[in-house]
């Protein structure tokens, strides 16, 4: 492969030098995922180099090191989640069903993606200058906080509870759902998602009781009924 060089240093060339750049990056990035689906977790950058059909050199003018390699395939992991959970979500209107669309989306896309879950949430030898776990965490909690408040509002309730929930059942179901992996998923998708969902839906139904009675959650404390 010829060595692939940059152009004059004008305006107009360094443009389409830097979308050819993205261009390639793009390119090597979905390589890469293939490699690690097909090769598992542990793949190296030979392997990967192999598999996009380039010179290991050829994917270090790409990619710094492994760490930027994990960055570029994380946020493409990270769209993949959200693909997989958006549409689940929005597909439903009882505030329990979402919650069990959002968790059964979530362990049925990651156990169907196992390597490339673990490539992205297990790599000890990783700096993580960006931490890309954490983006997902941030844009899904935010996304279910958003029906969560919406939907409380349109009761006339308070929803300055929606956010940190949200981001519990996020971080809960992300918890559970790497045990879950880690142990060969030692019950069901369906059996555990329910087990997830009647878990969860207790909070979030308590929080919702909770802002009815007048000094909200601390009067609902009082009264021992959380």
């Amino acid at each position: 492969m010829p060595r692939e060089q940059e152009p004059v240093n004008t305006d107009g060339r360094k443009g389409r030098w830097a979308g050819h750049r993205e261009q390639r990056r793009a390119e090597l990035t979905a390589a890469a995922i293939e490699a690690i689906r097909e090769l598992g977790p542990e793949v190296g950058m030979d392997a990967i180099a192999a598999r996009a059909g380039v010179s290991k050199p050829v994917l270090y003018r790409y990619f710094a090191d492994k760490s930027e390699l994990w960055l570029a395939v994380g946020q493409e992991a990270a769209g993949m989640v959200l693909d997989a959970i958006v549409p689940a979500v929005a597909a439903v209107r009882e505030e329990r069903d979402v919650i069990a669309a959002a968790i059964d989306a979530y362990l049925a896309h990651i156990a169907a993606d196992t390597n490339l879950y673990q490539f992205v949430v297990h790599q000890p030898d990783i700096s993580r200058g960006r931490d890309v776990v954490a983006d997902v965490v941030d844009t899904v909690a935010s996304g279910l906080a958003r029906i969560f408040g919406d939907r409380l509002r349109a009761r006339g309730l308070d929803s300055g509870a929606a956010l940190p929930w949200a981001y519990g059942v996020v971080g809960y179901v992300q918890s559970v759902g790497d045990w879950w992996l880690r142990q060969q998923q030692p019950i069901s998708r369906e059996a555990l998602g329910d087990y997830l969902t009647t878990f969860l839906w207790t909070g979030v139904a308590g929080i919702r009781q909770a802002a009815d009675i007048p000094g909200g959650l601390a009067a609902y404390q009082e009264e021992g009924l959380v």
